[in-house]
């Protein structure tokens, strides 16, 4: 009985304890949102990311493209006309398209064949890569007027080294990485390479390597952008792959390929360089391109008139967009706001313009003959790594 007396005291207490605690106006709320805000694990700390000396500092080390917002325009391009430029290889022309009207509002003749319009690293200049006739063509973007051509062998593409010291010549029938003054474009180093067709690049997070493809044999190739230097080489496990494009993931973490042969990406350790898996996408596996919100990356696959969604998280294709009347979807880029996708018909002498929300084609407009590498121009971003516009 006296045990139970006890333990009836102990429960009203504990009641009365209750009671008390609830007529103070919220001294039990208090005391659970402290445990509550105690239990919430601190925001993790970011590494800072140790770059390529004399390179804009990484904005955000989980992901390279933060400053590629919607609409994030650099003081540099911001009041630049929003247009589409589209270098002919057939025409030895580039069509200057409007994207509010969709319409060609403008042919530059330029050298022969023109295969990409690249942006320069300061932003200012957009330089048209005439192939054949060994010159590259500027364009001033603010007035969209072409000036004099610089004398330039074999620049069958162009990018720039993160820091901005070098403009490097993809010389792909030279077998050579060319590394110039990125104003002048007088040389400053040349790296001969044993691979055959380099054509497409990007770098790593930090800037301190860049992965090449070699189109013609097959292989891919690690630079050391600092010593100019070939540090690795491998032959993709395909008989007879073609690759292309190159991206690097939001983190830095993996590199995709496009393979027009393989038709589909490899997926490749860019800081191990060991063998890449292969993804498959579709037929002719061309031109790849990041949405402003990093998530997705749009696969132009140039043999079946389609483009492939690729979700980085998930790490899988999670749509397929079908062109109406099929066409050969290459190289393009994103608009400023991230809702069009623009898209060369390499074959079909043609610009296609598609939605990014839906996959909708919103215009199919005729250019001239082969049209190739397009760019978007201006779009977000601190400054361009070259091609037809990585920007970072």
């Amino acid at each position: 009985m006296h045990r139970h007396l006890v333990k009836s005291a102990l429960v009203a207490g504990a009641a009365l304890a209750v009671l008390a605690a609830c007529g103070t106006g919220g001294g039990e709320r208090t005391s659970e949102a402290r445990a509550t805000k105690a239990a919430v694990p601190a925001p993790r700390e970011k590494k800072p990311v140790r770059g390529l000396p004399g390179m804009p500092p990484v904005l955000d080390p989980e992901d390279v493209y933060a400053a590629d917002r919607p609409n994030k325009l650099s003081p540099v391009v911001k009041d630049f006309p929003s247009r589409v430029y589209v270098p002919n290889t057939g025409s030895d022309t580039v069509s200057v398209i409007d994207p509010k009207t969709y319409e060609v509002i403008e042919t530059i003749p330029v050298g022969r064949q023109p295969q990409h319009v690249v942006p320069s690293w300061d932003l200012k200049t957009l330089w048209v890569n005439n192939n054949r006739g060994h010159t590259l063509t500027p364009i001033d973007p603010r007035t969209g007027k072409a000036g004099k051509a610089v004398e330039v062998h074999d620049p069958y593409n162009l990018y720039f080294t993160p820091h901005g010291k070098y403009a490097l010549v993809m010389a792909s029938l030279d077998r050579e990485l060319v590394f110039r003054d990125p104003h002048t474009m007088e040389i400053e180093k040349r790296v001969p390479v044993s691979c055959y067709g380099v054509n497409h690049a990007d770098f790593s997070l930090d800037g301190r390597y860049f992965i090449v493809s070699c189109e013609f044999s097959g292989e891919l190739l690690k630079v050391d952008t600092e010593k100019m230097k070939v540090v690795g080489q491998q032959r993709l496990p395909f008989d007879g792959a073609m690759p292309q494009d190159v991206k690097v993931s939001p983190d830095g973490k993996k590199f995709y390929i496009a393979d027009m042969m393989a038709h589909g990406m490899w997926v490749l350790d860019g800081e191990k360089f060991t063998e890449p898996t292969l993804m498959p996408t579709g037929k002719g596996c061309h031109g790849l391109y990041v949405s402003r919100d990093s998530r997705e990356m749009y696969v132009s696959n140039r043999g079946e008139g389609t483009i492939s969604v690729f979700d980085f998280t998930q790490g899988k294709l999670t749509e397929k967009w079908q062109l109406p009347d099929g066409g050969s979807p290459d190289m393009g880029g994103v608009s400023a706001d991230g809702k069009v996708l623009w898209l060369s018909g390499r074959y079909d002498g043609e610009v296609y313009a598609i939605d990014t929300r839906t996959g909708t084609q919103l215009a199919r407009i005729p250019v001239g003959d082969g049209p190739h590498g397009l760019a978007v121009y201006p779009q977000p971003g601190r400054y361009s790594l070259g091609h037809t516009g990585i920007f970072r």
